[in-house]
């Protein structure tokens, strides 16, 4: 009840820009469908979705820009022994929150009383929910056809009368597809075995759910990732990991039980840029989304072969980080090249020092560059107490990471958290407070609630 009661106010932020009273917010539970944000099992959820938000922050080996510093953490030092763990298979528990954050009767009542201060509605913002794999699979997997169009009609309801305008919608999980490929094999999802072609299109299906309801649709990809610790189904042979594998080519690394695209490799490269171009190209897509699998772990064994080949002058970091800038840059001239129309973004995590130091993803340049991205959606899971990265604080660091005119923040909100300890329980309105937080960033551009569920 109360997650429903807090995307009730979203809605009512998000339409009409109201701030509400508690008769009001009774009133509106019996218009809002049934879309609820898990907390049960979020932690085999972000295992499989998403990289740790890191407690500590690493201090940048090497940039052509110093990053800013938040003024909420200390910078340390990044240990030489880093953990030898895929960053997908990493222990997912987030950061402690700050003992203010615990919730006397007082406090929540506070909290509950207190409604935020509204600011404009803005006309043209996306307000967006992740659909993972993990949400897809009950409604899609051994599904025929019309099950699937029931399924994923009734969710998308869900989605549009909470007053939602845009599903991120997770078509390429692991180095397959939920929509007919020429590059990838059917993703297990569709009927439970890898290769398997399910007799009807999951993405065209989706793209005209979402549109029938006025909702936008954006593609979410996961670039590298081929296979994680905690995801170890068989490659079907035509996989072209599988058959880079066979070869002994260096497309592909098995590391720390996972298998991922090697992003020094300009075979893979060309292999995700193909993808995203089929999709553009034949689909009626409004965006392409990638998320923050980039590169799994900082050690240097993951990829010391082709460190030996490049021989250049750039150290590990920089040739790091300019493997990865090279498909970003390569993704959005695809994208635009197919059709200008469409738009492409990254959820990168929320921690930009380890973005840049842990994942080699250079997201201040992509920030405060023309020709990279459209926006940036940083994964903000944190609360307003949260001892070393309070939201409110950290919504503003990213507003100033972001330079660029043409690139706008969505901010990324954790509406999993819902019903856990602290700030997140016993309060009505911590979702609405946050879209308010957001709506006041100079580049502000949306927000997006992680997941559906």
């Amino acid at each position: 009840m109360r997650r429903i009661i807090a995307l009730a106010l979203v809605f009512c932020l998000l339409l009409t820009g109201c701030s509400s009273s508690s008769a009001t917010e009774e009133n509106m539970i019996s218009g809002v469908g049934e879309l609820q944000f898990s907390a049960e099992s979020s932690e085999y959820e972000h295992q499989e979705e998403f990289p740790p938000s890191y407690t500590e922050i690493s201090r940048p080996e090497e940039s052509s820009s110093t990053l800013p510093q938040s003024s909420s953490s200390q910078v340390q030092e990044s240990s030489s022994q880093q953990p030898q763990q895929s960053s997908s298979s990493q222990s997912q528990s987030l950061p402690e929150e700050s003992s203010s954050s615990s919730s006397s009767s007082s406090t929540v009542e506070e909290e509950q009383e207190e409604q935020p201060s509204v600011t404009p509605a803005v006309g043209d913002e996306i307000s967006a929910v992740w659909v993972s794999y993990l949400d897809l699979a009950p409604m899609l997997t051994g599904k025929t056809k019309s099950q699937f169009t029931s399924n994923i009609g009734k969710a998308f309801d869900k989605i549009a009368d909470t007053g939602f305008n845009t599903v991120i919608v997770q078509v390429r999980p692991f180095a397959d597809a939920l929509y007919q490929s020429d590059y990838f094999p059917w993703s297990y999802l569709c009927t439970g075995t890898e290769g398997e072609d399910p007799g009807y299109d999951p993405l065209d299906i989706m793209v005209d759910a979402a549109h029938d309801r006025g909702l936008e649709i954006e593609a979410w990809l996961n670039p590298y990732r081929v296979r994680s610790a905690n995801y170890t189904k068989k490659l079907c042979d035509d996989n072209q990991a599988s058959v880079w594998l066979d070869e002994g080519s260096d497309a592909v690394v098995e590391y720390g039980g996972g298998i991922y695209y090697n992003p020094a490799s300009e075979d893979a490269r060309e292999l995700i840029l193909s993808g995203v171009e089929e999709i553009v190209d034949n689909y009626d897509v409004d965006g392409i989304h990638m998320d923050d699998y980039f590169y799994p772990n900082p050690d240097k064994s993951f990829d010391a072969d082709s460190y030996a080949d490049y021989d250049g002058p750039l150290s590990l970091g920089n040739w790091r980080r300019q493997n990865v800038n090279t498909l970003v840059r390569d993704i959005y001239s695809t994208v635009k090249n197919s059709n200008s129309s469409v738009r492409f973004g990254i959820s990168p995590t929320g921690n930009n020092d380890n973005n840049y130091s842990q994942q080699y993803a250079d997201v201040k340049k992509w920030a405060q560059s023309s020709g990279y991205v459209d926006y940036i959606c940083p994964q903000i899971y944190w609360g307003y107490d949260h001892a070393s990265m309070p939201y409110a604080q950290t919504v503003e660091d990213w507003d100033d990471i972001i330079t660029h005119s043409s690139v706008k923040l969505i901010v990324g909100i954790g509406a999993y958290r819902l019903g856990e300890a602290g700030e997140w329980s016993g309060t009505n309105n911590i979702l609405a407070r946050m879209v308010e937080t957001a709506r006041k960033a100079d580049s502000y551009g949306g927000t997006a609630m992680y997941r559906y569920d």
